[in-house]
C-alpha cells in the first residue's frame, strides 16, 4: 500500500479482504469471481483460507483481518501523514471511527467520511459522491459496505476513482470505532472467530456460517483431494 501511494501513477489498486464467505460467493457467482480475481491483492480475513493455503503447501500464510490492516496502516500513516477517506456504514459509526482515529493517530489525516443511504444512489448522487472522494485527495479509500457489495462498488468505479488504493473492509469500521466488540485475539488465532460472531449476531450470520460454511468446506475438500491426486500422478509420471 505504501509503495502504491508513493508511486501515485494515476491507477487505483484494489485490495480484497475476505474469508470463506467471499470465496464461496465467488464460487457461486462467476461475475464476482472475475471481480475478485482481478484485484491487485487478496488478503485472507478468516482462518479457513489460511488452512486451505497451508494444505496447498503455502506455509507462511497468516490471517489479516480488515481491522488489523486498518490499524497497522494508521500506525504507519501517523508518521507519514497519509490521508484516508471512509465510505460506508452508518453516520454514527463513521463519527465514532473518525473520533477514534484522530485521537489515536493525530498524524494521520481523515480526508472525509460518507454514509450512503440504504438504497441505490441515483447516477447524479453517485457521481457527486465520487467527486467528493477525488476532491479530498485521499491516499486510501476504505469501503465498508460488506462483501460482495463493496468489491463490486469499487470495481465499477475504477475508471473514475483518483485514489492510489481502494480496499473493502466490511465490518472493520465498527470494530475500529469500538461500536462493535471484536473477539479476543486467542479465539481468532484458534480459528473460532466465526463462532464468537455467530453468538453475538445470530440473525445476521446464521445462514452464512451454518449453511454456506459446510457447503464451502465440502467443495474445498474435494478440490484439495483433486490437487493431491494430480500431484501424485505427476510425481509417478517422473
Amino acid at each position: 500500500m505504501e509503495r502504491w501511494i508513493e508511486d501515485r501513477d494515476g491507477a487505483c489498486r484494489r485490495i480484497t479482504v475476505s474469508g470463506f464467505h467471499g470465496l464461496w460467493q465467488a464460487h457461486e457467482n462467476p461475475g464476482l469471481r472475475a471481480i475478485l480475481n482481478s484485484a491487485e491483492l487478496w488478503v485472507p480475513d478468516g482462518i479457513a483460507p489460511v488452512w486451505l493455503a497451508r494444505l496447498q503447501g503455502h506455509r507462511n500464510v497468516e490471517r489479516a483481518p480488515g481491522m488489523e490492516i486498518m490499524r497497522e496502516f494508521f500506525r504507519r500513516a501517523n508518521g507519514k501523514r497519509y490521508r484516508s477517506y471512509f465510505y460506508g456504514d452508518t453516520e454514527s459509526t463513521l463519527a465514532a471511527l473518525q473520533s477514534t482515529v484522530e485521537g489515536s493517530y493525530p498524524g494521520h489525516q481523515v480526508a472525509g467520511i460518507f454514509s450512503p443511504p440504504f438504497r441505490p444512489l441515483t447516477p447524479e448522487e453517485d457521481g457527486a459522491a465520487i467527486d467528493r472522494i477525488n476532491a479530498a485527495r485521499p491516499d486510501v479509500l476504505w469501503v465498508g459496505l460488506g462483501l460482495p457489495k463493496q468489491d463490486t462498488w469499487i470495481y465499477e468505479r475504477l475508471d473514475r476513482l483518483k485514489v492510489p488504493v481502494a480496499i473493502g473492509v466490511g465490518a472493520a469500521f465498527a470494530f475500529v470505532a469500538g461500536t462493535v466488540s471484536r473477539c479476543p485475539d486467542w479465539i481468532g488465532r484458534a480459528g473460532f472467530e466465526w463462532a464468537y460472531r455467530l453468538v453475538k449476531e445470530p440473525k445476521k450470520l446464521w445462514r452464512r456460517d451454518l449453511l454456506e460454511g459446510p457447503r464451502f468446506f465440502f467443495r474445498a475438500a474435494i478440490e484439495c483431494l483433486r490437487n493431491q491426486n494430480s500431484a501424485s500422478k505427476a510425481e509417478r509420471a517422473k
